[in-house]
């Protein structure tokens, strides 16, 4: 089994789905420490089994990677995902999909997931602005970190809160605390440095549409502060205000 990022021991404890042994939760990770919960990360790719009840959790993120929701025919972990998935929606406990997890999400929910007609990637920092929509967590537009080259469609009865230029889809809530994010709030400068040096860095830099390291580590430096205080006011409206209704 992965080790919890966590020693502490508390009762509030929030499962992570990760899709490398090595994933790095970033600042995702760290905020949910920070509010007073440990996480339980598991990884279903290489065997971890996932709960069968969230009876001992208090919500999920499932994280990204670089393999597609649409290999769920050739990578068995991602249908074992897609057939997990339904035991959280059905307990009704938070949920962040983000990236793959947010496809993951997408797809339970009858969506598609595909590429860009153009066959264009977003690698790197790209706008994003806000639907008109209430109680919409996205109050204004910034920009946000992306690794992907596929999207998602907007599921039924799901509300489109964000939307970019290239992917138009880029954040749903479904119900009142299940979010799929298509960009990645996690990331920190030590995972922009990881991941444009990783081994198959170069496959996804030559894409149309990605933007050079050089370049994504400036628009870090810009746009790091304004992802910092969005997640943790939206940590507040995901979990932490869940979770006091529940108490009321």
């Amino acid at each position: 089994m992965l080790s919890s990022e966590s020693s502490e021991v508390v009762n509030k404890k929030i499962l992570a789905i990760v899709h490398s042994q090595n994933t790095n939760t970033g600042r995702v990770g760290r905020i949910i420490k920070e509010k007073g919960y440990t996480l339980d990360i598991r990884c279903p790719r290489f065997g971890e089994e996932l709960p069968i009840t969230m009876e001992h959790h208090d919500g999920v993120v499932i994280f990204g990677g670089p393999m597609s929701v649409n290999d769920s025919d050739t990578l068995p972990f991602i249908q074992a995902e897609l057939d997990w998935i339904p035991i959280c929606l059905d307990a009704q406990k938070p949920f962040l999909g983000i990236c793959l997890g947010a496809q993951l999400l997408a797809r339970c929910l009858g969506a598609s997931v595909s590429p860009h007609p153009d066959n264009v990637a977003e690698i790197g920092y790209f706008p994003i602005k806000s639907t008109n929509v209430e109680n919409n967590c996205f109050n204004n537009g910034f920009s946000v970190y992306h690794w992907h080259r596929e999207g998602f469609g907007l599921p039924k009865s799901a509300i489109l809160l964000a939307e970019g230029e290239i992917f138009i889809n880029q954040a749903f809530r479904y119900g009142e605390n299940c979010y799929g994010f298509q960009f990645h709030p996690e990331v920190t400068e030590e995972i922009i440095n990881k991941w444009t040096s990783s081994e198959d860095s170069d496959n996804w830099l030559n894409l149309k549409g990605a933007q050079s390291p050089t370049h994504q580590l400036k628009m870090h430096s810009r746009n790091d502060k304004t992802m910092e205080d969005w997640f943790d006011n939206f940590f507040d409206i995901w979990i932490q205000n869940y979770s006091q209704t529940k108490r009321l």
